[in-house]
């Protein structure tokens, strides 16, 4: 296993809608094993595929939630439905989220606060995940990366402009800006 680089924001992978996989083969599996190791080394709590270079529709994610259960997996060609989300301005601290592509700036956002997840796993076996609060989130989060887009892109116009000039500051928002969990410190 490998600990990839994340791309950043302005890579047109992360850009532009991920590809379906038509195949469950050794390639895919040491792809995800290593996504694992990324997203742990990190560390986040969900990586997809466009966030390590590669445009195929699949996400990982791991998480404890507050009663102890492990949540752990891999959604391979996934399909996401989502409960309308609360009207209003997102919570700041409640709804604070973060991305690797984004790497150490957090942002209110709000989302649908039930999700059901259907995907198929690294066996080839269809599965169904209802989850709340939290979990719903990060498969919200993931899910986007495969239709090209950041939680960044989601943001109010407020926010949207500390965005362009975080982004101008730190080199960002262009094709090839990358960093290696382990190496780089981008999310202290």
């Amino acid at each position: 296993m490998a600990v990839l680089p994340i791309r950043i924001t302005g890579d047109p992978v992360l850009h532009s809608p991920a590809l379906p996989i038509d195949t469950i083969d050794d390639e895919l599996r040491t792809l995800v094993a290593d996504m694992f190791e990324t997203m742990d080394a990190a560390p986040g709590v969900g990586l997809a595929a466009p966030q390590v270079g590669v445009g195929l529709r699949l996400f990982t994610y791991g998480w404890v939630d507050d009663d102890g259960t492990r949540w752990r997996g891999v959604a391979i060609n996934p399909e996401l439905w989502i409960t309308p989300p609360p009207a209003g301005e997102a919570d700041d601290v409640e709804e604070s989220e973060g991305c690797l592509s984004f790497p150490g700036e957090r942002f209110g956002l709000r989302r649908a606060e039930r999700a059901i997840l259907r995907a198929t796993d690294l066996e080839g076996s269809p599965f169904e995940i209802e989850a709340e609060g939290w979990l719903a989130r990060i498969f919200q989060h993931e899910y986007d990366h495969l239709d090209g887009t950041l939680y960044v892109d989601r943001l109010g116009e407020r926010d949207q402009k500390l965005v362009q000039k975080l982004s101008r500051k730190l080199g960002w928002g262009k094709p090839g800006v990358q960093w290696l969990p382990g190496v780089d410190d981008l999310e202290g």
